[in-house]
């Protein structure tokens, strides 16, 4: 899907981390792990084409950048803003249906079907300003599920919500990962990326790790820590 070659990343023509060389193959699930300050954001933000490469170089397997679907660390929708749940949903499709043009019956169904798949199937009319912060990010899920797009990049999508909601999204992005498409997870739970997540990408100043999370991660924790950090998915996905 995804080539890296001495790509350095960062602000104002000033690297983060040493370059960075590597593949993300297509339909592969990787966690992005590392300190504060390390680029995990920031790489995000580079491969969605927000930011410049310092240098080096990031190229796809098709030869253009494919359809990327992009949920930041906090969303920088305002959530005043006098929108519905269906309405925001809905901005998943403009890719594909273009900015201008009415929601089909297609494009109806699939957002209907994102709404239900993350347990909003009844709030499609209930304004965002009412939501929780579980809710909030469904919303952003099912949207991202509207958008269909091969290449998906996530930054701490588990960040700040309830245990029911980060197993309800787990499962989304597992089902996504069996459908085919490439995602790339930004997350600060070890344990969590050592039971779900195949693929690592450690990010660590000059230390950088890449690989199959088994030989990045595994003998860093024990089989029981990583359960007991991890319990919270099962216990509310059953």
């Amino acid at each position: 899907m995804m080539t890296f070659e001495q790509l350095c990343i960062g602000y104002h023509g000033h690297a983060i981390i040493d370059a960075l060389d590597g593949k993300f193959e297509a339909g592969s699930l990787t966690a992005v792990i590392g300190a504060n300050g390390t680029g995990k954001s920031t790489l995000l933000k580079t491969i969605a084409g927000l930011l410049p490469a310092i240098g080096g170089s990031l190229s796809f397997s098709a030869g253009q950048t494919p359809r990327i679907a992009y949920l930041p660390q906090q969303s920088e929708l305002d959530r005043q803003f006098p929108l519905r749940v269906f309405e925001v949903v809905a901005m998943g499709c403009w890719p594909a249906i273009g900015l201008l043009r009415r929601v089909n019956k297609t494009a109806m169904a699939r957002i209907h079907d994102a709404l239900d798949r993350v347990g909003l199937g009844s709030m499609a009319t209930s304004p965002i300003e009412i939501l929780s912060g579980g809710q909030f990010q469904r919303m952003l899920f099912a949207r991202l599920l509207v958008q269909q797009a091969p290449l998906i990049l996530l930054d701490e999508p588990f960040s700040g919500i309830d245990s029911p909601t980060c197993a309800l999204l787990m499962d989304v992005i597992d089902q996504l990962h069996k459908a085919g498409h490439t995602i790339i997870v930004v997350l600060h739970d070890d344990a969590l990326v050592i039971r779900r997540f195949p693929q690592t990408l450690l990010l660590s100043g000059r230390h950088t790790r890449w690989g199959a999370t088994d030989a990045i991660l595994a003998n860093a924790f024990s089989p029981r820590a990583a359960w007991s950090a991890d319990r919270c998915f099962h216990q509310a996905a059953s």
